[in-house]
């Protein structure tokens, strides 16, 4: 009996022991109390695989009163939101080529004429499929709207096209993707998510592996200015973000034939500026935590919500309100929309300057926050 007090009085003074260093390591506490419950939070209300609300341009001809039923029946289906009106349809490519819509619902001139007459018009809806997911729903259930919001014009004379199959001919245009093949979606994605993932830790390791190793004071002695030490840790993790990206997309182009339409040097800067942005979070890191498991709590706390939020794994769309607002302050949401714009639909610069500059401003923001919590003395 006194053998097994004395065990028991072992394990007790270890299991104190382990709670005091846990009371002591106060942020990896919270990161293990936290990560559940913003795993909890993302998974049940954030991520949705039913978008609604979907952003829609509409290029009508004419607008009678069936035309106007048409568009009405779409917008009460929730899937649809008519949120521009163009005349021009080089305008409309460029709303879906930079994203701001998904759909462009095309309404020749003549439709009702040729409706009344039971000649079947057509009806164009022109739709951005990088994304396969994101339309799907909302084209699957596009011939039912339609038809329905039809109904109440066909009365009388025109009661006799109720009975047909179809009163229009629908017409859809899958763009950028129209196979729907999903790896076009994702393997582009997957460079930012990778340069995200190991450039935010490894930089956020580099400084405290400094302290961990006793070299800290050795690099405090350098009369260097904290925007010298920053740049001289991150360059060298720069070159290893541009082999990563030449890795991911040799092996999108040889392996999974994705597409390239768009501008390399487009392309080249877009990545550069995400890599810089990323680094300088992950020296922002650094000078947080005390160790290099922190630094790598740190990592996977940022990139939980990253690859949740983005668009990468769920329809950005698809998320509440909130959700996308947290989604847009992330550089992964952003570059996401360019790589993906400049590989499948050739973006140019004027569409994904928004994007762009979005990156920047994090890597300004970040930056900044890196060199003001640099310190130049030890503790």
């Amino acid at each position: 009996m006194n053998r097994l007090s004395r065990r028991l009085a072992r394990i007790n003074a270890v299991f104190i022991k382990e709670l005091i260093q846990m009371r002591r390591d106060r942020l990896t506490f919270a990161v293990m109390l936290a990560i559940p419950i913003l795993e909890l939070v993302l998974f049940g209300y954030a991520i949705n695989t039913d978008p609604k609300h979907l952003p829609a341009a509409v290029h009508a001809e004419e607008f009678t009163p069936v035309v106007r039923s048409i568009l009405t029946g779409l917008e009460n289906s929730e899937y649809f939101d008519l949120v521009f009106n163009d005349d021009d349809p080089r305008a409309s490519d460029h709303l879906l080529a930079s994203g701001e819509v998904v759909f462009v619902v095309e309404i020749p001139a003549g439709f009702t004429r040729q409706l009344i007459r039971g000649e079947r018009p057509q009806l164009l809806v022109s739709a951005d499929a990088t994304d396969p997911v994101a339309a799907s729903n909302a084209l699957g259930r596009l011939s039912t709207i339609v038809n329905s919001a039809l109904a109440k014009d066909l009365t009388g004379p025109l009661a006799h096209l109720r009975g047909a199959t179809s009163t229009i001919d629908l017409v859809v245009h899958p763009r950028y993707n129209p196979e729907g093949i999903t790896q076009y979606n994702i393997v582009p994605g997957l460079l930012g998510v990778i340069l995200t993932m190991t450039l935010v830790m490894i930089t956020g390791m580099a400084m405290t592996r400094e302290t961990e190793r006793g070299t800290m004071e050795n690099l405090l002695a350098m009369p260097g200015s904290p925007f010298e030490v920053m740049i001289g840790k991150i360059l060298p993790y720069v070159g290893v973000g541009s082999v990563q990206t030449v890795i991911v997309l040799l092996v999108a182009h040889w392996l999974f034939s994705v597409p390239f339409v768009g501008s390399i040097a487009l392309l080249v800067l877009s990545v550069a500026i995400f890599i810089v942005a990323n680094l300088a979070l992950g020296f922002t890191f650094s000078t947080i935590a005390q160790s290099q498991i922190q630094s790598m709590q740190l990592t996977f706390f940022f990139f939980l919500p990253s690859i949740l939020l983005s668009g990468f794994m769920f329809p950005f769309r698809g998320m509440p309100y909130w959700a996308q607002m947290i989604g847009e302050v992330l550089p992964l949401t952003h570059f996401l929309r360019v790589v993906r714009g400049i590989m499948l639909k050739g973006a140019e610069f004027a569409e994904l300057r928004y994007d762009l500059a979005a990156i920047l401003l994090f890597m300004v923001v970040a930056s900044g926050v890196a060199m003001l919590r640099y310190k130049r003395t030890l503790d």
